[in-house]
């Protein structure tokens, strides 16, 4: 997809517009599909693999409430991935009423291939010299860190 930016957009405007272009109709688009299919999951139930942490069980709500899923729509992801055995529903330690969601080894190798296939980089990027690529690397960090900052919740102000 080519766009030539009228000359009003701020070149922050233009460098997210070509990055949304990028995944939505360049290399990591199809790449998405085929480590899908490569791996037997539906694009929605491979986000839900990659909210979890090896090692680290996650209250079911909080898995919904981060990934922004709904709590029904989680319940059957859940399911899709507890039934081909890459994770298990647990009870909480300290409230019964919570189930956490657990990967098995078999989810953790699941997860990791299917990171493993979708981060490889693709052609485009030996347009770019060693230097380059670790500059837009370490540019993209900063604005990751950025959002990461912007999206902690806010202590709330005190009581005068």
């Amino acid at each position: 997809m080519s766009y030539a930016p009228n000359m009003t957009e701020r070149a922050g405007q233009e460098a997210w517009r070509t990055m949304l272009e990028l995944f939505f109709s360049g290399p990591a688009h199809g790449r998405m599909q085929e480590v899908c299919s490569g791996i037997g999951l539906a694009p929605g139930v491979m986000k839900m693999l990659f909210q979890l942490e090896p090692g680290r069980g996650v209250p079911m709500r909080d898995l919904a409430d981060r990934s922004g899923f709904d709590a029904s729509y989680l319940t059957g992801l859940a399911d899709a991935l507890e039934e081909r055995g890459l994770l298990e529903r647990r009870p909480h330690p300290t409230d019964r009423r919570v189930k956490m969601l657990v990967l098995t080894d078999k989810g953790v190798r699941a997860r990791d291939r299917a990171q493993q296939l979708l981060y490889e980089t693709p052609p485009s990027f030996d347009a770019l010299t060693a230097i380059e690529q670790r500059q837009l690397r370490d540019l993209l960090r900063k604005v990751a860190d950025a959002h990461a900052q912007l999206a902690r919740p806010r202590p709330a102000a005190a009581a005068r």
